[in-house]
């Protein structure tokens, strides 16, 4: 029997900083990127596992 984790929730302070961090230095890709009220949700991933991602949450 093995465990898939399909989507991982982390919180986050500053957007931009997380996305500087994951994007641009562990090079992962922007799967979503949503805003409500001032928060924001962004949704990514390793390129190439498109079953597995990381929700940085407000």
């Amino acid at each position: 029997m093995g465990i898939t984790i399909h989507a991982s929730f982390l919180p986050h302070a500053d957007p931009d900083a997380s996305l500087a961090f994951y994007r641009d230095l562990l090079g992962f890709e922007v799967r979503d990127d949503r805003g409500y009220d001032g928060l924001r949700w962004i949704t990514v991933g390793p390129a190439g596992r498109p079953g597995t991602s990381i929700v940085l949450a407000p």
